[in-house]
């Protein structure tokens, strides 16, 4: 972290965000046609083998721009990360672990599908260490899984869950709400479902139509009808109450946990720590000598390897973010979680105070409070009109 940063954090009591590394695996069996996701479907099988050593190429290369950290988590995401061999995901946590210190009690998660294929390497995961499994069920009803272009059903999804829980000490699955055609009824009724089978995490997102996805030109031809503005915000204030009431509050707008069971590695994100983006497309935020900067990889995964194999990485973003653009992102991160921001920090990362008119406007509207130690908080009534408060805060 820079003085600056570091200085904030300790003057406000505000715990460090630590440090994470992020494993794009942008393979797919199937595109979703929701999915704005960098994810890929190949008809041949994937050289496993290729790409592990282009990951490790990738790993010493961030390792070298961010000496003597101490990774906090690891995150596997994709893409299908269930579609590696066990052994692939265990050479790549000795690669991290090789190249900066791994946290004794590191947080390392693998999002997985709920395919009886892919639960059957469960054990496997959890022999090359992973501790976390996040499952990407999607929904408790056939129909729209399918509709979802899931290549599950729903009996696999509970199976798979189950056997997860079984396995890992920890787990989450996602649901997402605001599909074509449901009702506030039948999405109270799936997410008490969705309770009892849960452990201690579940990450809810309402629908939105991506550009340059299926259900965008679907929606655009006519031939997809999503919930009205009232019924979306219908259901986000159910699923706020429903969640409350069973112990797992929102900790961020998607993400539901009872209190410790959150995510470790989104937390850094979040609160605009420093993490490392590995593999094609993957997006990191490093803090270097001369300051913070965003980092993205190339996309493509052939090209991606294509690069890394012959200059030892694949970035095509490296950008020394200046410390407006730093404030924002901070507000753009942080007023996501229950939590909230330190008005401390942001001053110390963008050089400027929060305007005090636009936070009293906010107070008075009753879209986000402020307690006696500098935090501001977006209110469950700002909360769905969070883009437009980290507007007027950035402004």
């Amino acid at each position: 972290m820079t003085k600056t940063e570091t200085f904030a954090s300790r003057s406000t009591g505000e715990a460090d965000p630590g440090f994470g590394v992020y494993v794009h695996w942008p393979f797919c069996l199937a595109k979703c046609p929701y999915c704005d996701f960098n994810s890929h479907v190949r008809a041949e099988p994937v050289d496993e083998e290729r790409f592990v050593a282009a990951f490790r190429a990738e790993i010493a290369h961030r390792a070298a721009l961010t000496p003597g950290r101490v990774a906090r988590s690891i995150f596997f995401g994709g893409g299908t990360p269930s579609l590696m061999r066990p052994q692939t995901v265990q050479s790549l946590i000795d690669a991290i672990a090789g190249a900066w210190t791994l946290a004794p009690d590191a947080e390392i998660t693998l999002e997985a599908n709920p395919t009886s294929v892919e639960a059957g390497r469960f054990r496997g995961y959890r022999a090359a260490g992973v501790n976390r499994l996040s499952i990407g069920v999607q929904a408790l009803d056939d129909a729209d899984l399918k509709a979802l272009g899931r290549r599950h059903s729903v009996a696999e999804a509970i199976e798979a869950v189950k056997v997860a829980q079984a396995i890992f000490v920890r787990t989450s699955f996602d649901l997402i709400y605001a599909r074509p055609g449901q009702s506030e009824a039948a999405w109270r009724s799936e997410l008490i479902k969705a309770i009892a089978l849960a452990g201690e995490h579940l990450s809810l997102y309402q629908l939105t139509i991506e550009p340059d996805t299926i259900f965008e030109r679907l929606w655009r031809a006519g031939k997809l009808q999503t919930p009205d503005e009232d019924l979306a915000r219908a259901l986000f204030d159910a699923t706020q109450e429903i969640m409350g009431d069973a112990g797992m509050p929102a900790y961020e707008v998607s993400n539901h946990a009872r209190p410790g069971a959150e995510s470790r590695h989104n937390l850094i994100y979040w609160r605009y720590g420093e993490y490392a983006g590995i593999g094609p497309g993957a997006h990191g935020r490093i803090v270097t000598t001369d300051g913070r900067r965003a980092q993205a990889a190339e996309k493509h995964p052939e090209m991606w390897l294509t690069q890394v194999e012959t200059e030892g990485h694949g970035l095509v973003e490296n950008t020394l973010l200046s410390a407006e653009e730093q404030g924002d992102e901070y507000l753009l991160m942080g007023l996501r979680l229950r939590e909230g921001v330190d008005a401390t920090r942001f001053e110390a990362l963008s050089g400027r105070s929060l305007r005090r008119r636009q936070i009293d406007d906010l107070l008075a509207d009753g879209f986000i409070d402020e307690s006696a130690d500098g935090r501001i908080r977006v209110t469950a009534v700002g909360m769905p009109l969070l883009d437009s408060v980290v507007a007027d805060l950035a402004a």
